[in-house]
């Protein structure tokens, strides 16, 4: 094979390889692995969690009016949670102080995670740029009680998302009956 179709095979395969790091963990696979701080500042491992549904979100701003609804409505359903064995996390790349804040503010009981090291969006695949600075995308990942992904959403409409996840949760709840 002459040098300049190694090189390109060599590129090619190498931007796929970087786009395919980049993408969202595929549904039925295990959910990554992570550790990060709440707005209370404990530590919160997704292993925490075995035994119950997790709705782990991503949003990009802790009081931007998109991620104040999308808070709110999950806020609202927390009973209903409760019902389904499952717990709501969020995650932006925004500071525990900036979390507990948002979480003072706007009457927030469940836990949101500080990302400042933009690892777990990466590796959920859940960012995005906004007028030159990194975010997180507004994605969702339902993960089951043995820590697989079962849903995930991408590129959310934050004011019907809760419902949309919580009628996520009885079909994949009767489905496993």
């Amino acid at each position: 094979m002459r040098l300049w179709m190694v090189v390109l095979l060599t590129l090619v395969l190498a931007g796929s390889f970087l786009a395919l790091a980049a993408s969202a963990p595929a549904v039925g696979t295990a959910a990554p692995a992570f550790s990060l701080a709440s707005e209370d500042g404990t530590q919160v491992s997704l292993q925490d969690f075995r035994g119950k549904w997790v709705v782990l979100y991503f949003y990009p701003k802790d009081g931007t009016p998109g991620c104040t609804i999308e808070a709110h409505n999950f806020q609202r359903d927390q009973p209903q949670y409760a019902q389904r064995n499952a717990v709501v996390l969020g995650v932006s790349v925004d500071t525990t102080d900036s979390h507990k804040e948002f979480c003072s503010k706007q009457g927030l009981t469940f836990k949101l995670l500080a990302d400042t090291e933009h690892k777990v969006v990466k590796l959920y695949g859940s960012t995005m740029t906004y007028n030159g600075v990194e975010l997180a995308a507004r994605n969702t990942f339902i993960i089951n009680p043995q820590g697989k992904i079962e849903r995930a959403y991408t590129s959310v409409e934050p004011n019907k998302h809760s419902q949309e996840v919580l009628a996520a949760l009885d079909e994949l709840q009767k489905s496993q009956k």
